[in-house]
């Protein structure tokens, strides 16, 4: 899924290309791919594009009279730019902008359509979508604590829910746990002063970084290649590949569509953490360490 980083370069790719120009047709591929119904999408159409801002994970589009377009991208959801009045490809595509200077095509890989676009008339009505998660690069380290300890959850699930904190989702919260040297696992309410500072810096330099350096990467073009999986993150989607930092294999926790990343030796003792699904099936042949680990299955 998108996240901060990739929704942030979204936005500044998009402002030179449709900011101060009118809408000219919405054209849809799929027509559940449209979540309203009030505004009708007739009511966007002529309208000039004043503002684009991000709102979570959602990218905003605000047009004239204080109307709004709110496309969540959910998993698989990509934006594409293309000539004017370019055709959604395929079976991926889902809606079409058409602009005088071209056209942002909406379209979603796989087969499970959670892409959304909302039509939205009014701030107060704008106002419903956000889920009230601090914004961590704008938050100073007080805040984030306060938002921190709000509730009991492991940290895994406080940096990853909406309502805590914007914009941080699965990949990105992989590697601000490994910059700060903290498990997943770990209570947010246990944490040490010192640890919540760490976790603060880790959290900002993170979304910095990564947020420069994919603005580096796509100077001058639109963003093609947003995935969740990226060439020099530490922990994210690296799977029994070395930690850049000590060697050890990273290790990865799954749970429904997801998965949790992590390195043993930087971030638990070098404790492996229980995997619901095999630590269940294997029970008491579980390794609970690195070392166990190579001794039953080496690799």
């Amino acid at each position: 899924m998108p996240e901060l980083p990739d929704i942030v370069v979204y936005l500044e790719a998009l402002r030179p290309r449709i900011l101060g120009q009118p809408l000219e047709a919405l054209r849809l591929a799929s027509p559940f791919v449209l979540r309203s119904v009030d505004p009708p999408a007739a009511a966007v159409i002529g309208r000039w594009v004043v503002g684009l801002a991000r709102l979570g994970k959602r990218l905003v589009w605000e047009l004239e009279g204080e109307h709004f377009i709110v496309a969540h991208l959910m998993i698989a959801g990509r934006l594409r730019w293309a000539a004017r009045g370019a055709k959604p490809p395929g079976r991926i595509g889902l809606a079409a902008f058409d602009f005088p200077s071209g056209s942002v095509l909406l379209t979603e890989a796989g087969t499970r359509r959670r892409a959304s676009i909302h039509l939205v008339r009014g701030r107060e009505a704008l106002e419903a979508f956000s889920r009230g998660g601090l914004e961590p690069l704008d938050a100073g380290q007080e805040a984030f604590a306060e938002r921190l300890v709000l509730e009991s959850h492991t940290l895994k699930r406080a940096l990853t829910d909406p309502r805590l904190f914007s914009g941080i989702g699965n990949a990105y919260s992989d590697e601000i746990l490994h910059r700060a040297r903290l498990s997943p696992l770990q209570l947010t309410r246990r944490l040490s002063p010192e640890e919540i500072a760490s976790l603060y810096r880790a959290t900002v330099s993170v979304l910095t970084e990564w947020t420069d350096r994919l603005r580096r990467e796509n100077e001058g073009h639109f963003p093609e290649k947003v995935t969740a999986f990226r060439e020099g993150m530490a922990v994210h989607g690296r799977h029994r590949q070395p930690c850049p930092d000590c060697g050890s294999p990273v290790q990865r926790i799954r749970y429904a569509d997801n998965e949790t990343n992590y390195c043993p030796t930087c971030q638990t003792g070098g404790r492996l953490l229980a995997d619901r699904a095999w630590s269940r099936l294997l029970k008491e042949d579980w390794p609970r360490s690195l070392e166990e680990l190579e001794e039953r299955w080496p690799r």
